[in-house]
């Protein structure tokens, strides 16, 4: 069965905000704020869920809440697009009581990353709805003193009605930034963010591919393993956003790539891509990417490092399902 793609947003379309994981968005409501008004002087409107400024410890509201917020977003007819406020760690706790035959009957735009990736699994795989790996709130939308040119360039290549292109080709980012300035205190309003220079793509092994893409989250991704929520990795590009947080450190990151090796994954992809990691120096990195060649073994499918995906910023916006091509002869990463 055929993906439902919903329609892309057009000005005078209006944004749902959502927190189905974290609470965070009530702790620094002047990025929820920030965001809004990003997307309003875009030309949207914008309504938040009655529970996305909820805390309730390490998630934004009991399962109930949030299972609301979410259905409620889907059967509003005003809403054409769900961005998610922010990610966190506790997105398993809905998929068991999302009601998917009413999201199959409302298709909409949803959008986020991080522990989002849960949900995009599960409504790929329960709701038939292809959803988008992309910016979130109040990370990228919040940005002081706005959204980074290049997350909105590639936001728009994918979801505007205005400026949508079935085809491009996904260029390195000239500059990133990794650099954290506290929210709770408003630091993040006294400056804008230092960015460095990209080095650009890295290719860890050469070759071309060409496939329907899927992934996310390093860690949300295992969570899923061996449910009917997994997204098959046969025959599919690949893309994995690896990131260093608390515990989440290089031993665990080697654990879960070992879970996913133990899963027969490297065999069965046909390419694969990795965002830049988060918070790695760079001996940490140069042993990730010795990693990744390690558990690919002797496949000789592509393998592209260092792309604008997930918790360094800026970032692009992918649509699960959509076909990608990958060639390093020509250090070509692109939607087709």
């Amino acid at each position: 069965m055929a993906l439902i793609i919903p329609k892309k947003i057009r000005k005078g379309d209006s944004v749902g905000f959502i927190s189905p994981s974290a609470g965070v968005g009530g702790l620094a409501p002047h990025r929820v704020e920030n965001a809004k008004k990003t997307l309003e002087s875009l030309g949207y409107k914008v309504k938040i869920g009655k529970n996305a400024m909820k805390n309730s410890g390490y998630i934004s509201s009991f399962v109930e809440d949030r299972i609301d917020d979410i259905h409620s977003m889907f059967l509003d007819p005003e809403i054409k697009m769900i961005m998610c406020i922010i990610g966190g760690n506790n997105s398993n706790h809905l998929i068991k009581h999302l009601d998917y035959g009413l999201i199959r009957k409302n298709p909409k735009i949803f959008i986020g990353y991080s522990d989002i990736t849960v949900l995009h699994f599960a409504l790929h795989t329960q709701a038939n709805l292809a959803t988008y790996y992309g910016p979130c709130a109040m990370t990228q939308f919040g940005e002081f003193p706005k959204i980074l040119d290049y997350t909105l360039d590639y936001f728009n290549r994918e979801l505007s009605a205005e400026n949508h292109q079935k085809k491009y080709e996904i260029q390195a980012s000239e500059l990133w930034t990794s650099e954290l300035l506290d929210w709770f205190k408003k630091t993040d309003l006294t400056r804008a963010r230092k960015l460095e220079k990209n080095t650009g793509y890295e290719w860890l092994k050469k070759g071309t591919a060409k496939g329907k893409i899927a992934g996310g989250a390093i860690l949300s991704i295992n969570h899923l393993a061996g449910t009917k929520y997994w997204i098959n990795p046969k025959g599919k590009v690949y893309f994995l956003d690896i990131l260093k947080a608390d515990e989440l450190n290089e031993g665990a990151v080697d654990a879960l790539l070992t879970d996913l090796d133990n899963m027969d994954f490297f065999n069965e992809i046909t390419g694969l891509v990795v965002g830049r990691p988060a918070d790695y120096t760079s001996e940490e990195t140069q042993r990730l990417k010795e990693l990744i060649i390690k558990y690919s073994g002797k496949k000789k499918y592509p393998i592209l490092f260092n792309t604008n995906i997930g918790h360094t910023d800026p970032i692009i916006t992918i649509r699960y399902g959509r076909d990608v091509v990958l060639d390093s002869r020509k250090n070509l990463f692109a939607f087709v």
